[in-house]
């Protein structure tokens, strides 16, 4: 079997379905399974997509595992020589999953590439291609400097925007969004950290495939559009999540440097406060002029 490609779906039923038509269309001609694992979604997600799909495996959970381990609860399941990582609110093109296998076939030192990723108006994603996030690039990215200068070199390292969009290259971080894997390279890297209950863990694996002596690559030539945050509530709990997975990802790879690490976990809880303080402060405005 050529491909199996994973989807861990929470209350996105409409999107899923959305998402489960566009891979149908790119599997044509490709062997290959599609694993959807729903972590107790509470919306129409288990009565209305199983008739419409009968070709997918859906897995229903009893509780919300969190994306990292779903993620590997379908891997345990997959025989696919590579394995597709993919959001429930993306959408593919027909020749997306040929080309990227073609690709993989080529290039048998790549471990993993992902995709030229936009949104729903076109707008190209920045973290289609990222680089691992350093000391020195942790505190450019932290401290505002990328986004200031998004096309340095040296600022801007955190998205690689010094380089182009449009040309296929190597990189160190993929995006979990679209994320195709070597099923070799997964067998010694092992699948996601499941401490990673969301975000973080697509930082994570992409390091440990490098480590492994796997090459990520980029490879813009086919598009996906990524309805980035259709999938999200941002509330408290996302915001504890998001910072929460910065802060683990900190502790796991920088503990040989105390200092550092702990200016990074204050310089993270700031962010975390900053942004806690503009959601409540909308929520009240919104309700103030409703």
């Amino acid at each position: 079997m050529q491909l199996s490609v994973i989807i861990v779906s929470y209350n996105v039923c409409r999107l899923l379905e959305q998402c489960l038509s566009s891979v149908l269309r790119s599997m044509q001609g490709i062997s290959g399974e599609i694993i959807v694992i729903d972590n107790h979604s509470a919306d129409e997600t288990k009565n209305r997509l199983p008739p419409l799909f009968p070709k997918v495996q859906f897995v229903f959970n009893d509780q919300n595992r969190g994306f990292a381990t779903a993620c590997n609860q379908a891997l345990s399941l997959a025989k696919g020589k590579y394995i597709l990582f993919l959001n429930p609110d993306t959408t593919v093109t027909e020749d997306c999953f040929g080309k990227c296998i073609a690709f993989l076939e080529q290039n048998p030192e790549a471990g993993a590439l992902g995709v030229h990723m936009v949104d729903e108006k076109g707008k190209f994603l920045k973290e289609s291609r990222r680089a691992f996030p350093t000391p020195l690039v942790s505190f450019f990215k932290l401290f505002g400097l990328t986004g200031l200068f998004p096309s340095s070199p040296l600022f801007a390292r955190y998205y690689m925007g010094h380089l182009p969009e449009n040309k296929i290259h190597e990189t160190e971080v993929l995006a979990g969004a679209f994320m195709m894997v070597r099923r070799e390279a997964l067998n010694k890297t092992g699948g996601f950290d499941e401490r990673f209950f969301m975000y973080g863990e697509d930082i994570d694996l992409s390091w440990r495939l490098i480590q492994a002596g796997y090459k990520n690559y980029y490879f813009p030539e086919t598009t996906i559009v990524h309805y980035k945050g259709g999938s999200t509530v941002k509330n408290k709990k996302y915001y504890d999540r998001f910072f929460g997975a910065m802060k683990l990802f900190v502790k796991k790879y920088y503990a040989k440097n105390p200092l550092f690490m702990y200016f990074l976990l204050a310089g993270i809880e700031i962010r975390k406060q900053l942004s806690l303080f503009v959601y409540f402060l909308r929520k009240i405005i919104r309700k103030k002029f409703k």
